[in-house]
């Protein structure tokens, strides 16, 4: 059962509720003896009012000069991760699909990766985040292969998540985008038919399929749980017409931002006539940074708040995108998702735009550390302590934001832990901290 009672924070940033019922800024009340759900596949997280804690990985480090070695080691350190995670209870370890993207994201081969981290757990679920549904990067016959491969090895434990593709892929692939979001909806029309039909076949203006019967099926039983990830509006509203759960960012996107986003996805979830299966996905889930530390102290220790701002800083390079479209994005120009509609439709120019002394905090930090300047950890951490997407503190900190999460609904927490120049044995601790000192009371 869950607690029938959710924690009660509140955190004194701009962008969060003010304090009621006497509580203060920053207080934490978990109820006593509150334990956390451990759901299954037929089980909808956050079905209670609580918030799952799962782990998402780019395989990611940040180093000033790459290897072979550190690729190796890189892979190692992700993998003794998983296993972590898996004996600390988090709910489903998440792995991205990226190409060309350096030491942004190592995550070119998830399939595989999620195959080994098959063989060294037990009980964590596994998911993709997502598949890159372009025909030309993974034809749909075998992203249903491997899909079903996965959730028998791993004994029915597959989370199936797609996406549309990223900037960086339309140039290495040389991709259309305009047919990008046609062909993501198509497989997922097609997924739960191919993973339950022994004839399927299947043809329209995008793709022909002749008869074929997709093999190995998938032990979950009709299918494992279909997800979208999803940045604009539109992508929010076509994951839940098609009745996927639905998977966003956050970067540095204020509550209010999301809680925009989860309305739109729940107004889609009201459209019947376009799902792609009678099993229903409704569960929302956000990506964001997390670093839980022993205190404050540690964490600025940890240089947690700079691996944050090179993760930002990096995005732009990783995936050929204007770097402009993010600065604007801080400086609140666009609504809820407006960013990459703005970007999809050319409306952004990269011009300069580094100002080192920025009068918005946050952007004069991105600015300096793109320079090579030196920062301020204390004043990092100072800068970003506010904002609701960065979750980064000791564990009364770490707990009072991911209430806030909750309170908007979010089901299903991806805590991005290993990102930027994290040390292995920081990003471990916090992973033991987190499940430890603030999971029991989610």
């Amino acid at each position: 059962m869950g607690c029938s009672t959710r924690v009660r924070c509140v955190i004194a940033t701009s962008s969060s509720v003010p304090p009621t019922d006497g509580a203060s800024a920053n207080e934490c009340t978990p109820p006593n003896g509150c334990g956390r759900v451990r759901h299954t596949c037929s089980t909808q997280a956050g079905s209670d009012g609580s918030v799952q804690l799962d782990i998402f990985c780019e395989l990611e480090r940040a180093e000033p000069k790459w290897s072979r070695e550190g690729e190796a080691g890189l892979i190692a350190d992700s993998l003794a991760q998983a296993k972590l995670a898996d004996d600390l209870g988090y709910g489903c370890w998440w792995t991205v699909e990226h190409h060309g993207c350096g030491e942004f994201s190592l995550s070119s081969t998830p399939e595989l990766f999620n195959v080994l981290v098959s063989q060294h757990t037990s009980r964590i679920r596994i998911g993709h985040s997502g598949v890159l549904a372009p025909f030309t990067i993974n034809h749909p016959i075998r992203v249903a292969e491997r899909a079903g491969f996965l959730d028998v090895v791993s004994g029915g434990r597959l989370e199936m998540g797609c996406a549309r593709s990223g900037f960086g892929e339309v140039r290495n692939y040389l991709l259309d985008t305009e047919m990008m979001r046609p062909q993501l909806r198509e497989l997922f029309h097609m997924l739960p038919r191919m993973w339950n039909e022994e004839d399927f076949s299947w043809k329209s203006d995008l793709i022909e399929i002749p008869e074929i019967n997709i093999v190995p099926k998938p032990l979950q039983r009709p299918h494992p749980p279909l997800w979208q990830m999803c940045i604009s509006r539109e992508s929010f509203e076509m994951a839940g017409a098609l009745g996927v759960g639905a998977i966003g960012t956050t970067l540095l996107e204020p509550i209010e931002s999301l809680a925009a986003l989860h309305g739109v996805y729940h107004d889609g979830l009201r459209s019947t006539e376009t799902r792609v299966s009678d099993i229903v996905n409704d569960q929302f889930g956000i990506f964001t940074f997390v670093h839980c530390a022993e205190s404050k102290e540690a964490a600025i220790r940890h240089r947690a708040g700079e691996a944050v701002l090179w993760y930002i800083n990096a995005v732009p390079r990783a995936f050929r995108t204007p770097r402009r479209v993010m600065i604007d994005s801080f400086r609140n120009r666009y609504s809820p998702g407006g960013a990459l509609a703005a970007l999809n439709a050319g409306q952004v120019v990269d011009d300069e735009d580094w100002d080192i002394d920025d009068p918005v905090p946050v952007i004069r930090l991105l600015n300096r550390q793109l320079m090579g300047l030196p920062l301020d950890p204390d004043e990092v951490y100072e800068v970003l302590a506010p904002l609701d997407a960065v979750i980064v503190g000791d564990a009364d900190v770490c707990l009072a934001k991911m209430a806030c999460f909750a309170d908007i609904g979010v089901q299903r927490l991806l805590c991005f832990q290993q990102l930027g120049g994290l040390a292995q044995d920081h990003v471990l601790d916090s992973m033991s901290r987190l499940a430890k000192e603030v999971m029991p009371y989610l």
